[in-house]
């Protein structure tokens, strides 16, 4: 058992839940939590790490899988340093990231999201979600997007993120030359934009453009699309929440693509 929050393991897995550029020099990244433990790919996983206290309760599924991917016990305290959550389960993985072309993310019919500058990590989990919900075949992401292997953006994903595909771009427009010579057309969530949302014919290959939280698109970026949609408000209200207009619009067209069926 490991019970020194100096040991270098603790010291290393505490670091990949603080340090971006950690997480990005060695291809790491780290899951708390029973749940996407048991969800993550055992091809992905590395280490794992679990207290006495957590072994004491696990069921059968959870000592099956443990025995199958091997663990290191370690001490209450020595968790509580690895751990970014303020109530710790007991149980953390350290994993391989998954590293996509942007082709993978392309099918018979895209239904795609194009992000730029979500900067809120729950924000940005909470989209990777709802889009495995809509069934989006993948979603982008430029380089000032929140890292996606941030601890609370992978919290907020509930395990999706190991099941939408997602690519990190530098130059959103590149992205969308690219969708479009693949036949993908592209609209912008944008407050001038001039077509209704749910006025739109999303049944074929189709991205949607989500920009901050509190700026939306950018001008440049939204007047790239082919495309710019509008989600008509009531009331005061300035703009949506950008995971509820993403949610809106991958929905809307999963519904379109349902009822084409």
């Amino acid at each position: 058992m490991i019970t020194s929050i100096s040991n270098e393991k603790i010291k290393h897995v505490a670091a990949l839940q603080q340090k971006a550029r950690l997480r990005r020099e060695e291809s790491l990244f780290v899951v708390e939590g029973g749940r996407l433990f048991c969800e993550a790919p055992f091809s992905l996983i590395k280490e794992v790490y679990v207290t006495e206290r957590f072994l004491e309760h696990a069921d059968v599924r959870m000592r099956d899988r443990l025995a199958a991917t091997g663990y290191e016990e370690v001490s209450e305290q020595a968790f509580g340093k690895m751990s970014d959550t303020k109530a710790p389960q007991g149980i953390l993985a350290v994993l391989r990231q998954q590293n996509y072309k942007r082709e993978e993310l392309l099918s018979a019919s895209p239904l795609l999201l194009l992000l730029e500058n979500i900067q809120d990590p729950g924000n940005l989990g909470t989209i990777l979600r709802t889009a495995e919900g809509a069934g989006v075949t993948g979603v982008i992401l430029n380089g000032d997007c929140a890292d996606i292997y941030q601890p609370k953006v992978v919290r907020a994903t509930m395990g999706s993120l190991f099941r939408v595909p997602f690519y990190r771009s530098q130059e959103i427009k590149r992205e969308i030359e690219f969708l479009r010579d693949n036949g993908v057309k592209i609209y912008a969530a944008y407050l001038e934009g001039s077509e209704c949302y749910d006025r739109v014919d999303y049944r074929g290959g189709s991205a949607f453009l989500i920009g901050n939280e509190g700026n939306g698109l950018t001008r440049e970026t939204a007047e790239a699309a082919d495309v710019r949609i509008r989600i008509p408000m009531e009331g005061k209200l300035e703009s949506l929440n950008a995971g509820v207009s993403a949610a809106l619009l991958v929905y809307e067209a999963a519904r379109q693509r349902r009822a084409g069926q």
